[in-house]
């Protein structure tokens, strides 16, 4: 197994992507990239584009710097992935033909969601973060925050609605939504993150556009109940088998909520670290983020947001994100920073949590050759 004690580790930079989040992705990775220790690690870049055609290193820096070029050269097509990495482990790449860790900085489907981890187990790479169980059930925010509730941590009304339904039935789910949820309440893709396709209703009329809204990027749509004047709380998370909680941060939104353009498109929001909760609070929270990241079995990262209902100081669980965003202005690298772990340690951390992972699975055996022997 490789180790940070060797000379340079090869470590692969994996971004972009088939996903409302292609932009962010982009954004993330130029930073890590920009952050990864050159004295410890050769970077290797490796992009998918919009439409998900895997890019040759070249066109990979080409994509990052500029954004992806019609006609871009592509490893692969919709088949053979696992085939193209692991020619990608043995001889096309340099410096060293070798890949020792791989570093997804995908955010949402295709990426966020265990299907790429699926593909890196396929291939035996090392890679940051959560497995395919801990990328799916975090990614899916129906199935996420049914598992929360089942370890008794507390989240807030919710339900599910398929597409296909909604448009066979508007006013059947339209009723239960009233019914169940009321108003307002949020309307959100089940599938995706950075506030893409996200939408706050204050009236039955109004639904009708958020759900269309949102079901431009799921088949699967999650109603949940608006925490009255909710404050919204962050947490980092890393580890493995013993995760650490970071201090606690506060977003404040400069919009009605944190939505895509209040994260990214203007810079009047405010991360305040730490957040300005009482110390029975923020133990509180950190606690549950501890809680929420070993029941959906995530590893390495985690960012777990949290709202506070501001009448009676309520603690939800919101969602855990297992990609976290990395562009200069994110949460989790700030939040481990006033932590005392600074980005590119953080980077360093990650790394090893991801090898040291690889390397306890790799234990495992994958034969079996029974003995003849009665076991009772």
């Amino acid at each position: 197994m490789a180790d940070l004690k060797r000379e340079k580790l090869n470590v692969l930079v994996l971004f972009g992507g088939r996903s409302g989040e292609h932009e962010v992705s982009l954004a993330s990775a130029r930073s890590v990239v920009g952050r990864l220790d050159p004295a410890k690690y050769n970077v290797i870049l490796l992009g998918i584009d919009p439409q998900g055609r895997w890019l040759l290193p070249d066109d990979s820096r080409r994509a990052l710097d500029e954004g992806p070029a019609d006609g871009a050269a592509a490893v692969v097509q919709m088949s053979g992935r696992a085939r193209a990495l692991m020619k990608l482990k043995g001889d096309i790449l340099e410096p060293g033909g070798r890949i020792d860790v791989v570093f997804p900085v995908l955010h949402g489907p295709f990426g966020e969601d265990g299907t790429v981890q699926g593909l890196l187990e396929l291939a035996d790479l090392p890679y940051v973060g959560a497995g395919v169980l801990g990328s799916a059930l975090s990614m899916d925010k129906d199935t996420m925050k049914t598992v929360l509730r089942a370890h008794g941590l507390p989240v807030p009304d919710f339900l599910a609605l398929k597409r296909r339904d909604w448009r066979q039935d508007a006013e059947g789910c339209a009723a239960l939504v009233r019914d169940q949820i009321g108003y307002p309440c949020f309307v959100k893709p089940a599938n995706l993150g950075s506030s893409v396709g996200i939408s706050k209703v204050r009236s039955e009329s109004r639904l009708a556009a958020a759900v269309e809204e949102a079901a431009q990027y799921d088949t699967k749509i999650v109603v949940e109940h608006a925490v009255p004047q909710a404050r919204e709380i962050e947490c980092g998370v890393l580890g493995n088998h013993e995760p650490e909680a970071s201090v606690v941060g506060e977003v404040i939104p400069s919009r009605e909520f944190y939505s895509y353009e209040a994260k990214y498109l203007d810079e009047a929001s405010e991360l305040i670290i730490p957040a300005q909760l009482s110390g029975d609070v923020t133990e509180q929270v950190r606690a549950m983020a501890l809680e929420a990241f070993r029941a959906l079995d995530c590893a390495g990262m985690a960012r777990v947001d949290f709202l506070i209902d501001a009448h009676t100081n309520e603690v939800f669980v919101s969602e855990a994100n297992t990609i976290p965003g990395f562009t200069p202005i994110s949460m989790f690298p700030r939040l481990w920073e006033a932590s005392g772990i600074g980005y590119s340690e953080l980077l360093d951390r990650l790394i090893q949590l991801a090898l040291e992972r690889h390397a306890e699975r790799s234990s495992l055996r994958t034969t079996y050759r029974p003995t003849g022997d009665d076991p009772s």
